[in-house]
Formats: C-alpha cells, structure tokens, sequence
C-alpha cells in the first residue's frame, strides 16, 4: 500500500471499485469494497491522488478523503469515458478514472462545501416548488377552460380564483367546484413554499459581502447572486471569465477545421438551472434597456437592435458571468461603467 500514488475509484451507492497504480502507472492493486471498508482503507492509506468522477455524493466522498491527507481529482464522467478500455464495467471504470486523473491538461471538478451544498439545496427546493406551482395553475386553468370560464395567463390572477368561481357559478357543477377548491389549496401551499424559499436566500444573501457587491450588477438579485456563489465556490479555479461562461454553457458552439471557422448558437453545457437564471436576468434588463442613459443599457440597446432580443439577453449573461467571476476572484468591488 505504501507504493500506491494514484488510486482510481468507481463511486457507488454499496460497493465500490478500487484501482491503484505506482507512480509509473503500473497496476498495484484491484479490489472491492463495501462503503464501511472504504473508509477503513482509505484512513490506512498513505497519502496519494484519489481520482472519482462528479455524480451524487461525489462531493461528500472528496471531503472525506481529503481529511486524511489525500488529494482529490473530481472530473466529469464524459472526460473519462475516453480512457474506458473495451467494455464497461466497474473494473475498467476505475482504471480510467485512475488513468485520467492524471493527465496533465484534464479538467477537474472544484470541490464543494457543506455551506455551498446548502444554498444549492434551497434552489433546488425552490425550482422543484416554483414547477409544481405553475403544474397546478395550468390545470385548474385547464379545468376551468372545459367548464366555459377563462383564465388569464399569470400565477398572480389565480389569487382571484374564489371571486372568479362564485361569478361563474351557474357554469359549474358541485363536483367541479369541489374539486378546483381543493386544488386551489394545494395552491397556495406551493405559492407559500416559494415564497418562503425566497425569504430565506434573499437572508443569506445580505449576510454574504460576495453577494452584496454582485447584486449592484444589473440583472442580479439574491437569487442569482446567492446560486452563483455556492455554484463557483472557488473562482480561482478557473483561469479567466471566459472559462466561467464557457463553464456554464454561454459560449458559442464551435465546429472549425482548418482555416474554416464555424461558430453555432450556444453550446448549453453546464449547470442548466444556472444559466436559465444567468439569462432570464438579464431579459429583464434587456427589456427596459431603452429608456436608461448608461453605459450598460446603451450596449445592451445596441446589441438588441442589431442582434434581437434573444441574443442580446444571452450577451449580457456572458458579460455578467464574466463579471462575477472578476469580483470573486480579486475580491475587488463591483465599478460602475462611466460613460
């Protein structure tokens, strides 16, 4: 165990596979192990490179790991799946996971903490509600519409729906009004549970100085600023702004060869729920662009009126990771743009 330098492990939920090699590659040890003689042998171990891949728990694991002394390589599956030799099973996983977590140019995974999991996991909480919300509305509006009553469109004109309901009485049965009741209820227990998420992030976020000085940005609020902290973590594990927003998919797609480049819409990889929030922000900026002198919204009514709307949304999310990135990683504040 003392020659092993690099040890590759195929994560699991019960029983994990182990592949370590010497510092010149060469096999040392295959093995299987259940989640409690992991631990064991990973305590017993001398410190070395411990290569996982990024799925659920990945982080969890890394910080065990790495409080006995090792240190961890998290890479994403598509990046070892190169390296898999023949067919796919445990074994061969975690030889490419040993193999890969040592290549000179591979891209790894930042490790995220406890702090930074638990804001993730109010947002997540939050998408899942704000989804079950909007489920709700569209089928006691969908209900409605087969009985002869209209529902305008927006989650704010079903807080009338029991003023609208007592109008449209004759139109309804008993089973109906019954029925669309209770679904109104369970409602308003979503509507309270985004509401009570956006309580609490919009509370983390004044207690985070990151927070405060990207939210002077425009197009950033607590939701936004609070998802890309704990989403980054660490902004200097990237070397630039672009790699940021290449990161989150903002980028375009490229498909050159040659002297002949080609540049497609963007390449949408990444944490999804971030960029919807990256880009939806900066639609709202986008949208009043034109009535404000500054120097943000003059170049952002600009792109709007040689690109579109679209682009120039996804312009200005590009602009702001970039941004952010530059706040978090010099721990400067935020400059206004003079004109």
């Amino acid at each position: 165990m003392k020659n092993i330098k690099v040890l590759g492990i195929d994560l699991a939920k019960n029983v994990f596979q182990i592949h370590g090699t010497d510092a010149k590659g060469k096999c040392l040890l295959r093995k299987r192990l259940n989640r409690v003689k992991l631990m064991e042998f990973i305590a017993n171990l001398p410190p070395c490179i411990i290569g996982i891949e990024a799925c659920g728990g990945s982080h969890y694991w890394a910080r065990c790991f790495k409080q006995y002394g090792h240190e961890v390589r998290m890479m994403a599956p598509q990046f070892v799946k190169p390296y898999v030799k023949s067919n796919k099973n445990d074994r061969n996983d975690a030889e490419a996971i040993a193999e890969a977590c040592t290549r000179p140019h591979m891209r790894f995974v930042p490790i995220k903490t406890v702090d930074q999991q638990d804001i993730l996991m109010i947002h997540r909480s939050r998408e899942l509600a704000v989804k079950q919300r909007t489920s709700q509305a569209n089928q006691i509006r969908g209900f409605l519409n087969e009985y002869g009553v209209i529902l305008s469109k927006g989650i704010s004109k079903l807080n009338q729906l029991l003023k609208i309901l007592e109008e449209n009485k004759a139109k309804l049965t008993v089973i109906a009004m019954e029925l669309i009741t209770q679904l109104y209820e369970q409602f308003k227990l979503y509507d309270a549970q985004v509401k009570k998420y956006d309580k609490l992030l919009e509370a983390l976020a004044k207690q985070h100085v990151l927070c405060q000085e990207i939210q002077k940005m425009q197009g950033i609020g607590p939701i936004i600023a609070s998802a890309i902290v704990a989403t980054i973590g660490d902004a200097k594990a990237f070397k630039n702004g672009r790699e940021v927003s290449a990161w989150l998919g903002l980028t375009p797609k490229q498909y050159s060869s040659g002297d002949k480049i080609i540049l497609g819409g963007i390449s949408k990889r990444g944490d999804r729920y971030m960029r919807k929030l990256l880009i939806q922000g900066a639609r709202t900026v986008v949208k009043v662009c034109d009535s404000k002198k500054d120097k943000v919204s003059c170049w952002v009514a600009n792109k709007k009126q040689r690109c579109g709307f679209n682009k120039a949304a996804v312009a200005l999310a590009n602009k702001n990771a970039r941004i952010i990135w530059a706040i978090m990683a010099t721990g400067e504040c935020y400059r206004q743009p003079s004109l």
